[in-house]
């Protein structure tokens, strides 16, 4: 456990502390009254006010629309349903760099909702909370889906053969034992949400603003690190609240229900009513996830090949190599990153599985998911800030784009690999050891092949979301290697249909490369493998 414990200390609680400090902190001196001034601002409060209350939307907006398709996955059988389940998990996995250029492509300028109807949401909230739930329809359909699925069907049935009617049974019966996973999804949605940069940033232009995106003003256009400390120590608070709730959700789902093998709760449609419920969750997913998707592949190829073409051309202006040169860079950093997080999280989830595990240990589990929610702007700047001096001055070095990307990938490993290390039974490592097996072979002959498959999909998540981490890289790339997201996000930067053309061709190659790991996952996923 020092190996994990040591990582996040250097490389995610020391940069934090060191940009806080750097912000509250005048000739030794700590201002803490600048808390009260900041917060007093009215610019200030109108951000919390935004930041709160359109993740409060987007959470509602998200239960609304997957709510139905978590019932469609759960209790449904029906043909092509593992290649849907693979498409609604396609948004999950994307960058937000590519979300937030995907609904560009659909309602901004020259979009299609322009283009048919000369009708533009790119400048209203409206895309922001679209993009919103697109992003996280999966986290409520995997979350809430997964548990339904598990539900003993005839607890309900014998409600209705009572005389309830079908919807008193559900409400009854199946939705008390689902609120903790409905509690647990909606909390995972409010977190992504309330946190939200890389869709606010590219969306909400001058006059939306959520809490990450102001850090981000605040540190790298208006240098004003005491209010961006003010924020971050906000939001910090906020995502520590968010996550200490979540984990009491996870436990009373574990806990509380006694479930059953989802491979028999789910049947043929039947009736009307299931034939309706099915295709409108088909049209949702269609319009909802596969139509921006769609839009920016479609625009990315405006004109032919140009824009693909146009990416092996250095301008010597923005970006020192040719974007594609991205691709290879993005590539190689998320190998490096992906083998970080899949020994510090392997590390993490062996030390949370141990049966004599103290509570302080389990206590580290909730620490590990705060680098989903601590502001990536500030982990980014505070790598800068505080890894620039022996014996860890690496503010040269490529490395640390590297280690930013593999603090957001530990949590997805210890999620997905640590519901499988706690299901081998103890018994079959006693015994390896009682026949003169050393703790290294014990792991390598009864441990790794039980979790040879979990391992593979948490690299595999973890390749993923180091390959779309924004917020961190944004200030640590280098301009002569930039990550696929950077580059997306300087190209739209820049006026001219060549450079917004680029963006949306680089944003379609990012989005296959991701796809492409999602589906390689489905294959090798099974229903008892982790949360994610």
């Amino acid at each position: 456990m020092l190996g994990p414990v040591a990582f996040f200390g250097v490389f995610f609680a020391w940069p934090v502390a060191a940009i806080v400090a750097r912000g509250l902190k005048v000739d030794g001196v700590w201002r803490f009254g600048r808390i009260a001034d900041v917060l007093g601002q009215s610019d200030i409060r109108h951000v919390l006010w935004f930041t709160t209350w359109q993740a409060l939307a987007s959470t509602a907006l998200t239960l609304l629309a997957a709510l139905p398709a978590a019932y469609v996955f759960a209790r449904l059988d029906f043909p092509g349903r593992q290649v849907l389940r693979a498409v609604v998990t396609v948004p999950f996995v994307l960058p937000t760099v590519v979300v937030g250029t995907a609904f560009l492509a659909l309602v901004g300028r020259g979009g299609l909702l322009d283009a048919l109807w000369g009708v533009r949401l790119d400048t209203t909230v409206w895309a922001i909370l679209l993009a919103h739930v697109f992003f996280n329809y999966a986290v409520v359909v995997r979350t809430v889906g997964g548990l339904w699925a598990q539900l003993d069907p005839r607890q309900e049935e014998a409600a209705r053969m009572l005389g309830v009617s079908p919807l008193a049974a559900w409400r009854k019966v199946t939705l008390p034992a689902l609120a903790p996973a409905v509690a647990a999804a909606a909390l995972m949605v409010f977190l992504f949400t309330f946190t939200s940069f890389g869709v606010v940033q590219i969306l909400g232009g001058p006059t939306f603003s959520t809490l990450e995106v102001e850090i981000y003003r605040q540190t790298s256009e208006i240098f004003d690190l005491s209010t961006a400390a003010v924020l971050t120590l906000v939001q910090f608070a906020a995502v520590g609240a968010i996550l200490a709730v979540h984990a009491w959700t996870v436990r009373r789902r574990e806990s509380a229900l006694r479930l059953v093998d989802p491979a028999v709760t789910a049947r043929r449609p039947r009736g009307a009513g299931q034939w309706a419920l099915l295709g409108g969750v088909l049209a949702t997913v269609a319009f909802l996830l596969v139509l921006p998707l769609a839009v920016l592949v479609r625009r990315s190829f405006d004109g032919g090949f140009g824009y693909y073409r146009a990416l092996g051309d250095a301008d010597g202006g923005t970006f020192l190599v040719a974007p594609i040169e991205s691709v290879v860079t993005s590539l190689q950093y998320a190998v490096v990153a992906t083998a970080v997080a899949v020994v510090i999280g392997g590390l993490a989830a062996a030390a949370l599985a141990r049966r004599d595990a103290g509570r302080l240990v389990r206590g580290f589990d909730a620490l590990l998911m705060l680098p989903l929610g601590v502001s990536a702007v500030t982990v980014g700047f505070g790598f800068l800030i505080a890894l620039d001096k022996p014996p860890l001055d690496l503010r040269q070095s490529w490395i640390l784009v590297p280690l930013a990307q593999a603090l957001v990938g530990v949590p997805f490993v210890v999620r997905t690999m640590l519901p499988v290390l706690r299901a081998v039974d103890e018994r079959l490592r006693e015994a390896a050891a009682v026949l003169g097996a050393s703790p290294w072979r014990v792991w390598r002959e009864v441990d790794l092949p039980l979790v040879r498959r979990a391992l593979l999909i948490a690299a595999g998540f973890a390749f993923a979301v180091s390959l779309g981490e924004f917020g961190a890289t944004v200030f640590i790339a280098r301009p002569d290697n930039p990550t696929l997201p950077v580059a997306v996000a300087r190209l739209l930067s820049r006026p001219g249909d060549l450079n917004y053309g680029q963006a949306m061709a680089l944003s379609t190659i990012l989005m296959v490369v991701c796809a492409v790991a999602l589906l390689v996952l489905e294959r090798l996923r099974t229903d008892r493998t982790g949360e994610f």
